[in-house]
């Protein structure tokens, strides 16, 4: 039996889809894991829910009635952020790609496995915890807290306090995994990091067979971080092994 107080305290999930058995079961099994659902059929009433009753995840599915997923995603964004999961088919690879680029958190194909996507709920759902806490901590007076609270690494400069990124002196605005991406990097400098572990390390759920959201959120940080991302000098690609932080001053 659910606790009320539990469930006053339960974490709120918007889930957007039009097929009403998929939002059926995922009631049913985000209700039994203690959270609070809330749902929309469409893009224009799950923009309108999400800005009025301020979830704290969002899954998404890309066809929807009205208003497409990846312009529910941007709108969304754009006015705060919170953790979208994109819900697509198989063959959307390049719907995938897309909502990454617009500030989607992460994405799990239909049909999917109820385990794994719990896994990622709650993955999201602790790394944006994680972030609001930091943010609520009163900044130390500490000079020595306040170094250890940077990372630099030749030109480029994460203030883990500010969620900031500089590169030769210039901010970057990144999106939360963008950041969380480079600072586990940037924490460990020249050394090979593979895409398995980013994606277990940042993402913070186990590995299930695609890394390609990975090497999607890498070059949207090159497009951010590097003069030529043909040629990148921050971010480096170990061929066939992972990425790292070049330590070049």
């Amino acid at each position: 039996m659910v606790n009320i107080k539990d469930m006053k305290d339960a974490k709120t999930i918007l889930i957007v889809d039009d097929e009403q058995p998929i939002v059926d079961i995922l009631v049913h099994n985000l209700v039994k894991e203690g959270y609070k659902t809330i749902e929309a059929n469409d893009g224009i009433t799950a923009v309108n829910m999400a800005l009025e009753q301020r979830p704290d995840l969002i899954l998404l599915d890309i066809m929807l009635p009205k208003m497409d997923g990846l312009s529910v995603c941007k709108r969304i964004k754009n006015s705060y952020n919170v953790p979208i999961l994109m819900l697509t088919a198989k063959d959307e690879e390049i719907d995938k790609i897309l909502g990454l680029e617009l500030g989607a958190d992460d994405y799990i194909t239909k049909p999917f496995s109820v385990r794994e996507l719990m896994a990622r709920i709650k993955a999201n759902l602790r790394k944006a915890d994680i972030i609001s806490d930091n943010q609520m901590v009163e900044p130390t007076t500490n000079s020595e807290k306040k170094k250890e609270s940077k990372i630099i690494v030749g030109e480029l400069e994460l203030d883990l306090d500010k969620f900031e990124v500089k590169v030769r002196g210039e901010i970057i605005d990144l999106t939360l995994r963008e950041f969380e991406v480079l600072k586990f990097l940037a924490s460990q400098p020249e050394q090979v990091i593979t895409r398995e572990t980013l994606l277990e390390k940042v993402w913070g759920y186990e590995y299930y067979g695609d890394i390609r959201t990975v090497d999607v959120t890498v070059r949207r940080i090159r497009e951010k971080i590097e003069k030529d991302t043909s040629a990148p000098k921050i971010l480096i690609t170990k061929r066939g092994v992972g990425y790292y932080i070049a330590d070049r001053d």
